[in-house]
């Protein structure tokens, strides 16, 4: 914990001026410790945030801030970068007060919580925003006094997957080799267009007619272009698919079942 930092200072003086924070709170002495302390934090109820190329969505931080001498106003927003100084991506990019609720049952704590609308198409132009981002916690409490914590939680950005699946010949005699086919991709943010994933593990699955159950036949690596192709033994009439569990800058994605007639 330390107290505000300058460059945040700078940022939320312009982009809180019109939320009626007082001149004296944007001066605050930083030579005076403070006690406040952030705990909870948890963005997008702690799941991924998946986008897409035209991808909207509506993310919701949360947090409890807790000071001796209570919390007057608490913000939170997301950053991206080795550090904020040098951060390549901050959302919202004029980050709101947080609505904050004081506990009943103790003044010294508020649980806090700000809700933003993220647009793929405006606010990712780079893939290297996808993984990781931190949540930048600050208050002030009743006596004026600001902190800010660069890293009071994280989050994480990935980009949208698609797998696609063709299994064939259909129909095919018992016994007889299937030959199935797909492609891997994910949303590029730069191009505006989906490319393929190479060199990511790939599970075949397989769901026998009449069931709801798919079962892992085997586990195959997308080739050139994100290009998926294996080969199986027909046994039964079924459904194939693709199935990708995901990465830390990709969401998973699996195909549609295709039918394969077995006769």
């Amino acid at each position: 914990m330390r107290i505000r930092p300058a460059t945040a200072a700078a940022f939320l003086a312009t982009a809180l001026s019109a939320s009626a924070v007082p001149a004296a709170a944007q001066a605050a002495d930083a030579a005076v410790p403070s006690d406040t302390t952030f705990s909870n934090v948890v963005v997008n109820g702690g799941k991924d945030i998946v986008l897409g190329l035209t991808t909207k969505k509506t993310i919701t931080i949360t947090w409890t801030a807790k000071d001796p001498d209570g919390v007057a106003a608490s913000w939170a927003y997301l950053w991206h970068g080795p550090n904020t100084d040098d951060a390549d991506g901050i959302l919202p990019a004029y980050p709101p007060a947080g609505t904050c609720t004081v506990s009943p049952a103790d003044p010294t704590t508020s649980t806090c919580k700000v809700s933003f609308g993220v647009d793929a198409a405006r606010d990712f132009d780079d893939i290297g925003l996808a993984g990781t981002w931190k949540v930048l916690a600050e208050a002030q409490d009743t006596n004026d006094d600001w902190t800010a914590v660069d890293v009071a939680g994280t989050a994480r950005f990935k980009r949208y997957a698609k797998a696609t699946v063709n299994a064939s010949p259909e129909p095919v005699k018992k016994g007889r080799t299937v030959t199935v086919t797909g492609k891997l991709s994910r949303a590029n943010w730069e191009t505006g267009t989906y490319t393929g994933y190479e060199g990511r593990s790939v599970q075949l699955q397989f769901r026998k007619k009449g069931s709801s159950t798919y079962s892992t036949l085997k586990t195959i690596t997308s080739g050139g272009s994100g290009a998926l192709k294996t080969t199986t033994k027909a046994t039964a009439d079924g459904y194939f698919r693709f199935v990708f569990s995901g990465s830390s800058t990709t969401g998973p994605a699996t195909a549609t079942g295709d039918f394969v007639d077995v006769k």
